[in-house]
């Protein structure tokens, strides 16, 4: 159910937010998945509880929570970044799923960044321009984080038909699949999704490739 669909405040659709990622993390869990990015548009008293509640579902099923973006901006409570601090040191060594929060989080501004780092590493003299490479730059990305930056599959939850400045550099050539509306989406739509992407042809750069 769709609250602004339905006549309902935004409240209602705030809420019914947090059970549906922890039932994609439980699934993504149990069907093998490694990496999971979700952009979070919580209400961050909403988003605080979340973190405190759920941890021990992330430590039973060794789901690792990072946060990429730039919460500065939109002045996080400290409880909050406390809470942040505390659920990612406490979940850094799992390894089954790693879970990326992403919060005032933009693609363009990822590049950005990278690109700022690389620059000031080759002003240093830590590298020469011609050692910057794809390899590179990936690592500089807030992504860099996670062992498998390039995601398979992009989920678009919100009835919009775009990216909206997400993963910028990273969806290259990822799968894109624009169909449920969130917090619509559970186990049956999730598998819906798995099964579009398995039928497809996944080209790289001109080389087909089986999903």
């Amino acid at each position: 159910m769709n609250p602004k669909r339905n006549g309902l405040p935004p409240m209602f659709g705030h809420q019914a937010m947090v059970p549906r990622l922890i039932e994609v993390v439980g699934l993504c869990c149990t069907w093998g998945i490694k990496v999971l990015t979700v952009e979070v548009d919580f209400l961050m008293e909403l988003f605080a509880r979340m973190l405190q509640e759920h941890e021990e579902i992330f430590m039973r099923n060794e789901v690792r929570v990072s946060i990429i973006g730039n919460p500065n901006p939109v002045k996080l409570p400290i409880s909050l970044q406390n809470q942040i601090t505390k659920t990612t040191e406490t979940t850094k060594n799992n390894s089954k799923l790693h879970l990326l929060l992403a919060i005032n989080y933009g693609g363009k501004d990822d590049i950005l960044q990278a690109c700022r780092k690389i620059s000031h590493k080759v002003k240093d003299g830590l590298m020469k321009p011609e050692d910057i490479n794809e390899s590179l730059f990936d690592e500089e990305l807030e992504t860099g984080i996670t062992e498998l930056p390039y995601p398979d599959l992009f989920i678009r939850t919100s009835g919009e038909l775009r990216l909206s400045n997400f993963l910028a550099w990273q969806l290259a050539y990822t799968e894109l699949y624009f169909k449920s509306l969130w917090p619509d989406f559970g186990e049956r739509e999730f598998i819906m999704a798995l099964q579009s992407f398995q039928r497809r042809q996944r080209r790289f750069g001109g080389q087909d490739i089986k999903a």
